[in-house]
């Protein structure tokens, strides 16, 4: 199918879904988001990318970013061990619940909900140098976009209403689950959730996924059964506590956003992202969700 006319199909189909939920309202700056915002892209194996609706309007990519920062520590010498620190089952839980940690002794269920994110910037925080830095470096390049940057009205917006996040990483420490300074692990997690991105470069930026590990320029960032297991813990982890709708509806490895983002990876074959920020109760985008699955549907391309 030419991929061109079928995101102008999907963007047609889900249309009665766009503006459906509501937006992020405990970050201020996201709140003021208009929700009546669509865009998806596809970029193909080869870099190649097409688009639909506001696929080049720039967004915080939020969660989306733990693809990224799990993909860098798994990359670096010794990167598996951090699974010692944070599982890879759903949750069940909203994902900045404090319920399972206390229950679990302070390890997160996966590193996609935000206490296993917080251990995972930790693991990259406490082997020094600016975290963030490094990965809007990797995004910059991966996408051919120098320009990618932090938005700072979201990052001072959503350090400035981080108390929950404060409370999952200081208690995690309390059970030895930290090894940097928690202020400093905060401060980078704030500002790699504030990355602003549009479709297309988030859709470039995940492409290791589909090429089963190998970068842009052609060199290996993970191994092949490592880029195999993070689409696995995508598939199963990647949508909060609605996983196992999402698998149901979409049958692709995924990760939402609380912007209102979605990253899809169909291995082999190409990555899709979508953004609209209206979210249904589960944090997770109601035209995101429903772009997916007419996506999968009309293109048979799903892992099942």
């Amino acid at each position: 199918m030419h991929i061109p006319d079928l995101l102008a199909r999907i963007a047609a189909e889900v249309a009665d879904e766009v503006g459906k939920g509501s937006a992020a309202d405990y970050i201020p700056a996201l709140a003021r988001v208009d929700t009546g915002r669509f865009g998806m892209a596809v970029a193909e194996l080869d870099g190649t990318v097409h688009g639909t609706g506001d696929w080049r309007q720039r967004f915080s990519v939020q969660s989306v970013s733990k693809v990224f920062t799990l993909a860098l520590v798994l990359a670096q010498p010794g990167g598996d061990r951090v699974w010692d620190r944070v599982g890879r089952e759903p949750s069940g839980d909203p994902f900045n619940s404090l319920v399972q940690l206390e229950h679990e002794d302070g390890i997160p269920r996966n590193p996609f909900i935000n206490s296993g994110a917080l251990v995972v910037t930790d693991e990259l925080t406490a082997r020094g140098g600016d975290v963030t830095e490094e990965l809007l470096s990797f995004l910059r390049k991966e996408s051919s976009s120098p320009g990618i940057t932090v938005d700072a009205e979201v990052a001072a917006s959503e350090a400035a209403h981080a108390d929950r996040n404060r409370a999952l990483a200081y208690f995690m420490a309390s059970y030895g689950n930290m090894r940097a300074a928690v202020p400093d692990v905060l401060a980078q997690y704030v500002r790699q959730c504030s990355i602003a991105m549009n479709c297309a470069e988030l859709a470039l930026s995940g492409l290791f996924l589909a090429r089963h590990g190998i970068r842009n320029d052609g060199t290996r960032l993970l191994e092949r059964s490592q880029a195999k297991r993070v689409n696995a813990v995508m598939l199963t982890c990647g949508t909060y506590d609605a996983a196992g709708q999402f698998a149901y509806r979409v049958g692709l490895p995924g990760k939402s956003g609380v912007s209102g983002a979605i990253l899809a990876v169909v291995p082999g074959r190409c990555t899709v992202c979508v953004w609209s920020p209206g979210l249904d109760a589960r944090g997770n985008s109601v035209a995101g969700v429903a772009a997916l699955d007419r996506f999968t549907t009309l293109t048979g391309w799903s892992v099942f």
